[in-house]
């Protein structure tokens, strides 16, 4: 499956039924070249002028099923802080 595939599908967790939203990119191990996570950009506020939501970091192994249009997860995401990528991406 290519991550433009990804990109289509829509993040279901099927602990409480929520929707969060739409797979935005994708974290890969580098050595290695494994798929570590998922991650899924908030809801965009305001027409998209004031930035996005809060991002959700869904690791790999509580993907239970790859559909068609959607993908069930199992487990509560993790919220991920925007503020503190941009400062670790800076670092290198």
């Amino acid at each position: 499956m290519r991550i433009r595939e990804l990109r289509r599908k829509e993040v279901i967790n099927i602990t409480d039924g929520g929707r969060l939203g739409f797979v935005g990119d994708v974290d890969l191990r580098m050595p290695d070249g494994q798929t570590a996570a998922l991650i899924v950009y908030g809801p965009a506020r305001f027409f998209g002028l004031f930035g996005r939501g809060e991002e959700y970091y869904v690791p790999w192994d509580s993907i239970q099923r790859i559909g068609d249009d959607i993908i069930l997860i199992d487990k509560p995401a993790q919220h991920r802080d925007p503020a503190l990528e941009r400062r670790r991406r800076k670092k290198f």
